[in-house]
This record gives structure tokens, sequence and C-alpha cells, in this order.
């Protein structure tokens, strides 16, 4: 093939690739965090009423800061709505059974920023999801022979946490910022603010499966921006294994390797993950590694499988008994007891033994911060 068509083809499709990545950050919705007060009845909502919270976080569009941390915001209750809960197959089936199957939840559609110079700006709302969050990060600490991690938590107060999507007003978007021309790299070491665009799970992931993340704070080498907001990473699951029998949690690795920037070549990435935003009862911490595991069986957890072990085995034991005296004329409960407390101790052991630890649940739009394992390469 002569080199002018190559050189021609090439031109096309990185023009192609430029504009078709610019389309879709023109696209590309806001992600808004609201932290609300924390006396704040979720349940006492009705359509019309008004919600005031203010930004736990910057909110950016590509290279511009659209709202800094810290904002009023104002929403409107449009409707509630009901959707199934999520269950938690952490518990047993008896505490299922008395849990709401399905939860009310309030649904926005119109919210109000107001910045700094008292300017309101009016957006365009759907929510992703409302929950009270716990901070999770990777923190090393050496132990009695000099090695070891455990991972630290920071709760946000307690306070709900309310996550949404946001548009802007046609004439109210920003104008991006001009890319950086020229070589960039990144050296190790660097930091990023993700979320996930789609739900991961240590019990339905496998080692393999590939997933997608959005920066949502931009990457800066001094002053200058070299990755946008909504710039999408991708990656895969290194290692995962599902909750198992004897109370043991799931587990679930991930690794990012590819970072995909408009007008560019998808660059090949290194980072994992550093620590994360959950949900205060996903009980989920990170080692050192960067893997996000189940954590150990809690007090309430014990009381309530104990007392169910307990419940068991009298129901065994009771029933058995009964069985062999309808069957045996001669049976007293004395002769049989023997034969109830040994049912019983197989119906509960049995029970104990097949219980399954917590999973790792990673809905969509997840938040990270993830850390760059070796030094990557923009080059324009």
């Amino acid at each position: 093939m002569p080199k002018f068509l190559v050189h021609t083809l090439t031109a096309w499709l990185l023009c192609f690739l430029t504009v078709n990545s610019l389309l879709h950050a023109a696209d590309t919705p806001l992600y808004v965090k609201v932290r609300l007060p924390e006396s704040l009845k979720i349940s006492a909502l009705k359509p019309g009423d008004v919600v005031t919270g203010q930004l736990a976080q910057d909110v950016y569009h590509g290279e511009s800061e659209v709202f800094p941390s810290g904002s009023v915001v104002r929403l409107t209750v449009d409707a509630l709505a009901k959707r199934r809960r999520v269950p938690n197959d952490h518990w047993p089936w008896i505490v299922k059974l008395f849990t709401p199957r399905h939860e009310t939840y309030p649904t926005f559609q119109k919210a109000t920023v107001v910045r700094p110079d008292n300017a309101q700006v009016p957006l365009n709302v759907s929510l992703i999801f409302l929950n009270r969050e716990v901070e999770v990060r990777a923190q090393q600490k050496k132990d009695d022979n000099g090695s070891g991690n455990v991972s630290s938590k920071t709760d946000n107060q307690g306070a709900p946490m309310l996550v949404l999507e946001g548009r802007l007003a046609q004439d109210a978007t920003p104008d991006a910022a001009p890319a950086s021309a020229g070589s960039v790299t990144l050296p190790t070491g660097t930091s990023a603010k993700v979320v996930l665009l789609g739900p991961l799970s240590a019990g339905k992931s496998h080692p393999g499966d590939t997933f997608q993340a959005r920066v949502i704070e931009p990457i800066r080498q001094g002053d200058e921006i070299v990755v946008p907001e909504g710039t999408v990473l991708t990656g895969e699951v290194s290692k995962s294994k599902a909750p198992r029998m004897l109370s043991r949690a799931g587990s679930l690795y991930l690794k990012f390797t590819g970072l995909n920037l408009a007008g560019m070549q998808p660059a090949p990435l290194s980072a994992s993950v550093a620590g994360a935003e959950l949900d205060r009862n996903s009980h989920t911490y990170v080692d050192a590694e960067g893997g996000l595991k189940g954590a150990h069986p809690g007090k309430a957890w014990m009381a309530i499988n104990l007392g169910m072990t307990f419940g068991l085995g009298k129901v065994a034991d009771d029933t058995l008994q009964l069985l062999i005296e309808a069957a045996v004329s001669s049976a007293t409960d004395a002769s049989t007891a023997g034969a109830g407390r040994i049912a019983a101790a197989c119906v509960g052991g049995v029970f104990l033994i097949t219980r399954h630890g917590r999973d790792v649940v990673l809905p969509r739009y997840t938040q990270m911060d993830i850390v760059f394992d070796r030094s990557t390469n923009l080059g324009h």
C-alpha cells in the first residue's frame, strides 16, 4: 500500500477518534455528590419537598471546574418510587423473611446549585443512589514481625450521601480548555479519582472480566491539566473469590490497564485501587495490594446464627423423638433423648458450616482512588 494512502487513512482515523471523543465528552453527565444533613429523614420525604445539602467534592466537566466543593445544592423531590431492595446474602433466611422486599426512595429531576458568588445555576439531575458512605483506604501498618498491613476507615459523619447524574443547560456548559501538546509522562504514584461505569462483585465477577471507569477529577502535572474529567479508563478483574462456606468472605482484585484520552492512541496503564467510598453496611476493606475483601462476621451475625443453630437443633431433636415414639410403642423420652441430641448437633453443625461470608459488591458509580504502579506515557 502506498505510503501517502497509509498516512491519509491514519489521519482520518485520528480525526474520527478525536471527534468521537469530543462528542462523547460533551454528552458526559456531571458526577454530583451531595452531602445531606444528618437530621434529614429520607423516609419522611414527599413530592414537592425541598432538600438542601452541600457538594461533597468539586464537580468538573472536561478540564473546567463547574462547581466547587461546599456549594449549596437545593433539590426538589419529584416523586416517590419503589424498588426491590438489594438482598443481603450475609444473613440467614429467617432474617430476610421479616425484611421488606421493597423500599421507597425519592426521585429528583431538578436541582439548583448556588455558586460562591451567589449565582444560582439550574441543573437537570437523576438519582444514582442514596446511602451512608464510609471511605475505606489501604494503609500499611507494621506488626510485631515488622510487616503486615491493615485498612483504615473514615466515616463521613454518618450523613446520608446523594449521588446524582447532572446535566447543565446547553448555554451553561463551560468551554473545554485546549488539550496540552507534546508528550507527557505521568510518574509512578500518580493518583486519580474514578467511578466505575458498571457493577462488579466478588460473587459474580471472574478473572479476566473487563470493566470501564471514568475520571471525575482532572489529573494535573504542575499547573497543567493532562488528563481531563470524563476520560475513560479500562481494566480487568485480576482475581476474585466468591463468598464460601465456613463464613469465609469474598475478595476482588482489580487492575487498570488502559487510558483513552481524546486525540490520542490508547495508552497502556498499570494502576491499582488505593481506596474506595462504599456503603457503610458493605463491611469491605482494602488490603495493601489493592484488593477489596469482605470483613469477618460481626457480633450481630454471630448472635443471629447461633440463635438459628439452637432453634434448628431444637426442632430436629423434638421431631426425631416424636417420630421414634410414633414408630416404636415402647420408646420414651429418656430412651430417645440421645438420638435427638445427635440429630440436633448434626443439623446445627451443618447450618453453621454452610454459612457463607460477606460478598464484595461494587455498584455502578462506585467512587475509587487509584494509584499508578508504573509511569505512563501520554504521547500526543
